[in-house]
C-alpha cells in the first residue's frame, strides 16, 4: 500500500473515527484505525464492537492495500506534522513508513484480517431531518437517560419513535422524563428502537453542516447513521421500554407561565449553597395572589431565598425538587417562556412550551420535611 494525502484531512478523519475506539479491549486490532486505500480515496474505520465510525477522504493512491495502525500513535503523529502533505507506505510485514518533509516515522501495523467487519444493514429509512435539528433533539433528551447501575439497560438509551409525520425522542430514568418531538416528512411504517448514549454523543460531535440531512438504516440489532462522508453504526438496546404515556398527568391543579432564563437564574443562585454529597431539596412556594414562584433552600452551608414572577392560575402549595433535575429540564427548554404545571406536593411536575407540543419534561418532586 502506498498513498499521498493531505495531513490536515487525514488528521481530521483519524480524530473522527478514533472516538469509536475503546482503550479497554481484548482484541489488539480494535485499538487501531483500519485504513484501506483504493480508487483514489482512503477509507478509515474505528470500531469498539458497540459503535463504529467510518469516513473517506481523497488521496493519490499509488498502490492499493490496507493496514491497521495504532490509533493513539497515529493521531499524535498527524497532529504534530509540520507539512501539508504526507506519504504513507506499507510493506508485506505491515511496517508503515510515514514521510512528511524532513519527518520520518516507521510504525508497526497489523493485518486487517484481524479486524472485525462492521455490521451491514440492507435497506434504510429516509429521515428527512437536518443534522442540526437531530443534534438539538438528542441534547434535549439525553440528559434524562438512566445512569444508575441498578436501572434496566434499556433505560440507559434514548427511544426513537418514528410515526407518519413525526419523530419523537424519549428518555426516562425513573425520576424524570424527557420527550422531544419534530414534524418530518415521513410516511412509512411505525418504528421504535432505543439507541445507546455513546452513539448519540458521537452523533452530536459529527463535524457536519447543520443543514445536512441525516440518512438512517434500522435493522433488528443495529442502526446506521450516514451524514455526508461519515458512516456511523451502533448496536441497539434490547428490552421492554417503560410505558411512559400513562405516567404523564392529563390535567393540572395549578398552571404557571414564566420566563425560562429568569427561572434558570433563580434555581442556579439557590443551588450555590447545595453540596454535591448531601443534596438538600429546593423548596418552591407557589403564590397565585402575589404572582410569584418563591424558591428557598437551607443546608449546612447556609440559607438562600429568591423568586421569579409568573402568571399563575390554581391552588397555592409548596413542592420540593432535586435542583439538578430541575435545572437539566429547564436548560433543555428552547423557548423564552415555559408552562410549568403542578398537581400537588407529591405529583409529577410537567414543563411544556407555551405554544405547540415540541417538548415535554416531567420531574418527580422530593418529599419535604415539615419546618
Amino acid at each position: 500500500m502506498k498513498f499521498t494525502c493531505s495531513v490536515a484531512a487525514l488528521s481530521e478523519a483519524c480524530q473522527c473515527v478514533q472516538r469509536a475506539i475503546s482503550g479497554k479491549t481484548t482484541i489488539p486490532a480494535l485499538e487501531g484505525i483500519y485504513i484501506r486505500a483504493a480508487k483514489g480515496e482512503l477509507e478509515l474505520t474505528g470500531y469498539d464492537l458497540e459503535v463504529g465510525m467510518q469516513t473517506r477522504i481523497q488521496a493519490n493512491v499509488a498502490e492499493e492495500g490496507s493496514i491497521v495502525l495504532n490509533a493513539k500513535v497515529l493521531c499524535e503523529i498527524l497532529r504534530k506534522l509540520p507539512t501539508e502533505t504526507l506519504q504513507l507506505e506499507c510493506d508485506s510485514r505491515y511496517l508503515a513508513s510515514i514521510t512528511a518533509g524532513e519527518s520520518r516515522y516507521r510504525i508497526n501495523g497489523m493485518s486487517t484480517e484481524e479486524y472485525p467487519e462492521l455490521p451491514s444493514i440492507t435497506g434504510g429509512v429516509p429521515l428527512p431531518l437536518p443534522l442540526g435539528t437531530l443534534r438539538d433533539m438528542i441534547k434535549q433528551t439525553i440528559f434524562a437517560v438512566a445512569i444508575n447501575q441498578d436501572a434496566k439497560p434499556i433505560h440507559t438509551g434514548v427511544k426513537f419513535e418514528l410515526v407518519p409525520g413525526e419523530l419523537r425522542l424519549v428518555a426516562i430514568d425513573g425520576f424524570r422524563l424527557a420527550i422531544r418531538k419534530e414534524a418530518i416528512d415521513y410516511q412509512g411504517d411505525e418504528l421504535n428502537f432505543v439507541v445507546p448514549p455513546k452513539a448519540l454523543h458521537e452523533l452530536m460531535k459529527i463535524n457536519g453542516d447543520d443543514a445536512e440531512e441525516v440518512s438512517v438504516a434500522v435493522g433488528r440489532r443495529h442502526i446506521v447513521f450516514d451524514v455526508g462522508s461519515i458512516h456511523m453504526v451502533s448496536r441497539l438496546l434490547d428490552g421492554e421500554f417503560m410505558q411512559y404515556q400513562a405516567a404523564i398527568p392529563t390535567a393540572a391543579k395549578t398552571e404557571t407561565t414564566t420566563d425560562v432564563r429568569e427561572l434558570i437564574g433563580v434555581v442556579d443562585r439557590i443551588s450555590l449553597i447545595i453540596a454535591e454529597k448531601i443534596r438538600s431539596p429546593i423548596r418552591c412556594e407557589i403564590q397565585p395572589a402575589q404572582g410569584r414562584l418563591e424558591f428557598s433552600c437551607a443546608t449546612g452551608v447556609g440559607t438562600a431565598r429568591d423568586s421569579v414572577a409568573a402568571s399563575i392560575t390554581g391552588e397555592a402549595f409548596e413542592v420540593g425538587f432535586n435542583n439538578r433535575f430541575l435545572l437539566d429540564a429547564l436548560k433543555a427548554c428552547d423557548t423564552d417562556q415555559v408552562r410549568v404545571n403542578f398537581n400537588g406536593p407529591v405529583q409529577p411536575v410537567v414543563m411544556l412550551p407555551t405554544e405547540g407540543e415540541a417538548f415535554l419534561y416531567m420531574v418527580l418532586p422530593v418529599r419535604l420535611k415539615s419546618e
